[in-house]
């Protein structure tokens, strides 16, 4: 006669309780904030890494657009650009006025009528400073639209000359846009990127001699 004696050992448990589901949403809930917060720095680094890369190439751009404009100073002694190339004013659209849109999309998709196209027609040095400073103002804005550019001339080798910049003075071109601190992590800022900004800012920084 087969015996029904119950072994005392025996697992009774037949499911999963209530207590291992929870157990288990925990440890996923946990996981997937982990994979949120991994893309979310992911996304943070790119977007600034790609800001950088952009600056770089817009601002070997602007030097070399300096390089092929530039011409014999008058007192012989080298090269130097025209001086409408350091109007502040030609850069970042200023003065102009935008409806609606991002400024790439307002103000490069279609070139304004105020500035030369020298692309395709004969352009004075004045001209060719107006066209070279919105071409290179649209490739900033390009990967992020909040990128402004600036050409000013470090130390003046000859104050006493015409020229903003003398032969042999440095051409300094910045390409600077905000950036945000997380994670409570005070950024180390180059006083370079922020002079006159009320907010952080970052920047790429170019110099050329002609």
């Amino acid at each position: 006669m087969k015996s029904t004696t119950k072994n005392p050992y025996t697992n009774n448990q037949l499911g999963v309780g209530m207590i291992e589901v929870l157990v288990t949403l925990f440890i996923l809930s946990v996981g997937l904030l982990g994979v949120a917060y991994l893309q979310f720095v992911g996304s943070f680094t790119n977007s600034e890494a790609l800001s950088r890369s952009q600056s770089v190439l817009v601002a070997q751009q602007l030097t070399e657009r300096l390089r092929a404009s530039a011409v014999f100073s008058p007192l012989g002694k080298g090269l130097v650009v025209h001086n409408d190339y350091f109007d502040e004013s030609l850069y970042n659209f200023s003065g102009m006025t935008c409806v609606a849109g991002l400024p790439h999309t307002c103000y490069c998709l279609e070139r304004p009528n105020t500035i030369p196209n020298c692309n395709d027609n004969v352009c004075t040095a004045a001209q060719l400073a107006v066209s070279d400073a919105y071409e290179v103002s649209c490739s900033a804005v390009a990967a992020n639209p909040e990128i402004e550019i600036s050409l000013s001339c470090e130390l003046d080798n000859n104050a006493a000359d015409t020229d903003f910049c003398s032969v042999g003075s440095r051409h300094v071109v910045i390409l600077s846009w905000p950036v945000e601190n997380w994670q409570n992590i005070n950024r180390t800022l180059n006083a370079d990127c922020n002079v006159d900004e009320a907010l952080p800012h970052d920047c790429v920084s170019v110099d050329v001699t002609l």
